[in-house]
């Protein structure tokens, strides 16, 4: 079954930068987004940043302008580049990819990371 390795995780200070990187064990045959989600203890997981299968990319409103999310051109890959971090953003970091991993006969799903956690010092 696929594994999405997550890195780039770790302490840092308000302000600093943090680039997190999630590498998919295997090939899909077809993805229909990639993306990363965030959740802080006693919070729902929440959308950070997504790219969908056209080329469009979506953002939340509280890191637009700070952070930019990236993919390989092979697809297996997917990149969030995190700056001017705050305490706010202290969180555990999850990567999805949504699609058909394998074949076109796998079933269509989500498949996550085990998430990274971030810290955000004041």
């Amino acid at each position: 079954q696929v594994q999405l390795v997550e890195s780039g995780g770790g302490l840092v200070q308000a302000g600093g930068s943090l680039r997190l990187s999630c590498v998919a064990s295997g090939s899909f045959y077809i993805i229909n987004s990639m993306g990363w989600y965030r959740q802080a203890p006693g919070k729902q997981r929440e959308l950070v940043a997504v790219w969908r299968s056209g080329g469009a990319y979506n953002y939340a409103d509280f890191v637009k302008g700070r952070f930019t999310i990236s993919r390989d051109n092979a697809n297996k890959a997917v990149f969030l580049q995190m700056n001017s971090l705050e305490s706010e953003d202290t969180a555990v970091y999850f990567c999805t990819f949504s699609g058909q991993y394998g074949s076109r006969w796998s079933p269509l799903k989500d498949y996550w990371g085990p998430g990274t956690q971030v810290t955000v010092s004041s």
